[in-house]
């Protein structure tokens, strides 16, 4: 690698890191029970907003372009919005990425069966007291949180799908 390109990955990851850092500054952690904070994002296509999913389970997903788990989770969001979409799930990806022309770049290569919201400002993901990337929360159809997952993984994949089925089972 050249000096330029080497100067740079160090400044992304530098960069990276205290925009993560920055999320527990002011965070708090959210319990279950508790009602998922509502937030009103720009979105792919229009406005985002929490409190218009009433009714539905929702997987809120927090990520971001340069977190390389990120886009694991997305091939399996994918599959889950597309499996249980009809039984009133819906999947929101909120999108932290300082620059949007990075999540862009992420969202023309790993596509999305889903919401897509952008928060460049990091408020929402402080409300939500997220400790890193990425960071998902099941809410019910009442509203409140059901648990909250950090990280992804393969072996994260069964578990988290049964929640949902839960949630989705769970009496409206």
């Amino acid at each position: 690698m050249c000096t330029f390109q080497l100067k740079k990955l160090r400044s992304s990851l530098l960069l990276a890191f205290l925009f993560c850092l920055s999320f527990s500054a002011n965070s708090y952690a959210l319990d279950a029970g508790s009602k998922a904070p509502d937030f009103e994002l720009p979105g792919v296509q229009g406005t985002v907003k929490l409190s218009s999913t009433a009714g539905s389970v929702v997987y809120v997903d927090f990520w971001a372009s340069w977190c390389g788990p990120c886009k694991q989770s997305f091939l399996w969001m994918n599959a889950m919005q597309d499996k249980y979409r009809a039984q009133g799930l819906q999947v929101i990806g909120v999108n932290l990425d300082a620059k949007s022309d990075d999540a862009k770049k992420f969202l023309s290569q790993t596509l999305a069966h889903f919401t897509v919201a952008f928060d460049s400002k990091g408020g929402t993901p402080k409300n939500y007291g997220v400790k890193g990337m990425p960071t998902s929360f099941l809410v019910g159809r009442d509203g409140k949180i059901i648990f909250q997952h950090l990280g992804f993984k393969e072996a994260d994949r069964e578990k988290l799908e049964q929640e949902i089925k839960a949630a989705l089972e769970a009496k409206k």
